[in-house]
């Protein structure tokens, strides 16, 4: 495995008298899928908003490239290479498909022909084209999750953090997600996924970490993982009173 480019270290994040992240530390090595798993409530998009910027640490560090990320702005992150999706999708309504993925791409494509070049080959890539005249309040709930991939694709990114953009789909989109996340992966793309479907997660994320309670309970391979009685506890809610 190559040696971790994304670090996160002893991270705490408390809101009063509530810590909703406790202490997590965990690597992730370029060219991984990694995905985040717990109950409802463990602290996982919490998480992530210390990781893209949203929030700022009470405690610990957050290291991507070899430097510490922690006081930098969301859009110096992105322009680092952090993309990532929101656990209910958050398009602009009113713009097209094409101009939802262009407010991306304006990142590293500030001449307007280059973003939207930039913005149709995400399109094309997320299974989009012929949606992309479509105003983003028009599209069905599968096409709204690819949107949010788009729109982090256009950044350019090097890292991708998916919050749960697999709720909500069929059986069918979901195989269509995973196909197109492994194909983002051999292109070179790390991933770092908050994932409620446990199929899912072991049909193609090889390391799992597991929140609960704002600390982490578990890391390791999937399947092991998956099969501790803490972990099936943790995620059932079936706690001893």
């Amino acid at each position: 495995m190559n040696e971790p480019f994304f670090q996160v270290r002893g991270v705490v994040k408390r809101f009063g008298g509530l810590t909703a992240v406790n202490d997590v530390s965990f690597d992730v090595a370029r060219g991984e899928i990694v995905s985040i798993i717990g109950p409802n409530g463990a602290g996982k998009t919490t998480l992530f908003n210390l990781v893209t910027g949203q929030l700022a640490p009470t405690a610990g560090e957050v290291r991507f490239d070899g430097s510490t990320i922690n006081n930098l702005r969301p859009d110096a992150r992105a322009r680092l290479g952090l993309g990532r999706t929101f656990q209910i999708a958050k398009p602009l309504p009113a713009l097209t498909a094409l101009e939802n993925a262009m407010v991306g791409a304006f990142l590293r494509h500030p001449k307007l022909r280059d973003a939207e070049a930039h913005a149709h080959g995400v399109l094309r890539e997320v299974g989009l084209a012929r949606r992309a005249g479509v105003r983003a309040s028009q599209l069905t709930l599968s096409e709204r999750r690819r949107l949010e991939v788009a729109r982090a694709l256009a950044l350019d990114p090097a890292l991708i953090l998916l919050d749960e953009v697999m709720a909500g789909l069929n059986a069918s989109e979901v195989a269509e997600a995973i196909d197109l996340f492994r194909r983002l992966n051999q292109r070179g793309l790390t991933f770092l996924i908050i994932e409620h479907n446990l199929k899912v997660v072991r049909a193609f994320s090889k390391r799992v970490i597991v929140i609960d309670r704002g600390a982490k309970i578990a890391e390791g391979n999937a399947d092991k993982i998956l099969a501790m009685p803490q972990v099936v506890t943790a995620y059932l809610g079936r706690r001893k009173q």
